[in-house]
């Protein structure tokens, strides 16, 4: 990996392997690695315990019952993802070169020079497929899963940001997954992000 800064985001549908491709990433470029293990970095730091942490992570506002006073939020969710979003602001203004996973890293590190962006999609029936591998499910529970992960994914996302999960216009680079399969995309990638390495 070179001196230069590289944060490299990965936005992502479930079940087109985006979380196996921003790992294989990581791997190659020798970054640290920021999923739901973020949790455990902001625990260790505030001295909490993750398992207080991890119920709202990545977790939509629920409810009318919240409300926010002079910057201070009672919805646990809104919390959590404020923590991170800070987590990872310090760690970007401190040239910290890292891939992450999700957490609005689009648009929360936007402005910096290092920051590519990606966003994983794929064809239903490869997603389908996937799941049903990866925790062995029938048809209809690997659907349901899909759908209601992608809709919190989406109302997570679209509460915090003003560009639109999903929306390629808010990315860089955009691809479908399932046609080339997964090492495929990976290439791709690589070819794209030392590309844009190059340029910095």
């Amino acid at each position: 990996m070179s001196e230069k800064q590289v944060i490299i985001s990965i936005g992502r549908e479930f079940g087109s392997a985006g979380h196996e491709i921003a790992e294989a990433l990581a791997d190659k470029y020798q970054l640290k690695f920021y999923d739901y293990h973020l949790l455990r970095e902001i625990a260790d730091e505030k001295n909490v315990h993750v398992a207080e942490l991890a119920p709202y992570d990545e977790i939509p506002k629920k409810g009318f019952g919240y409300r926010t006073v002079n910057g201070y939020s009672n919805s646990p969710q809104e919390n959590i993802a404020y923590l991170q979003f800070e987590h990872l602001k310090k760690r970007a203004s401190e040239g910290k070169s890292f891939v992450v996973v999700g957490r609005c890293a689009e648009e929360v590190l936007k402005g910096n020079d290092g920051l590519i962006t990606i966003f994983i999609l794929g064809d239903m029936e490869q997603k389908i497929a996937r799941i049903m591998r990866l925790h062995n499910v029938s048809e209809d529970k690997a659907k349901k899963m899909i759908a209601d992960q992608d809709k919190k994914r989406k109302a997570y996302h679209n509460y915090f940001c003003e560009g639109k999960w999903g929306d390629s216009r808010n990315y860089d680079f955009t691809i479908n997954s399932s046609k080339l399969g997964v090492e495929a995309t990976i290439e791709i990638l690589e070819d794209y992000i030392n590309r844009r390495i190059a340029l910095l």
